[in-house]
């Protein structure tokens, strides 16, 4: 995808008031230095994740942040979709399917066996765009979390 450029150090002036806007959006706690902590080290090259800017590197709309882990019951590595997020404005384009696309390709082509995210349960019309991207349902499995 053209406009799906892996993000560098570089980025960064451009990448953190995305990482603000989606967490103001979704009412996460975070600073600013939280939010530059956490990004740093996918913009330098750490083997745990990457982030790719969405749109022209010099304007982009939005950003898809990656983490990557092992899966026994996967076979081999995996990944995870920890943020999507684009502009409000530019919404419903197809710019987060063309970005998930994308990276599920390259992701594939990578060696990776599978790709998660989480999405609110109660949140309809995202549950939707995600499964038009192919994503499922695991209604076995609710996702557990324990801050350390």
């Amino acid at each position: 995808m053209k406009s799906l450029q892996l993000a560098n150090e570089g980025d960064a002036a451009k990448l953190l008031p995305l990482v603000a806007a989606f967490h103001q959006e979704m009412g996460f706690a975070t600073t600013e230095e939280q939010q530059t902590a956490a990004v740093a080290p996918l913009l330098t090259g750490s083997p745990h994740g990457a982030i790719w800017l969405i749109g022209p590197r010099k304007a982009p709309v939005g950003y898809i942040a990656v983490t990557f882990g092992w899966s026994l019951e996967f076979g081999g590595m995996d990944a995870f979709v920890d943020e999507l997020f684009i502009r409000p404005a530019v919404r419903k384009r197809g710019m987060g399917g063309e970005a998930l696309a994308g990276i599920a390709k390259a992701l594939g082509e990578g060696g990776v066996r599978a790709l998660h995210l989480e999405v609110d349960r109660e949140d309809e019309a995202t549950q939707r765009f995600y499964r038009r991207a192919h994503f499922q349902k695991r209604d076995k499995y609710v996702l557990m979390s324990k801050e350390l």
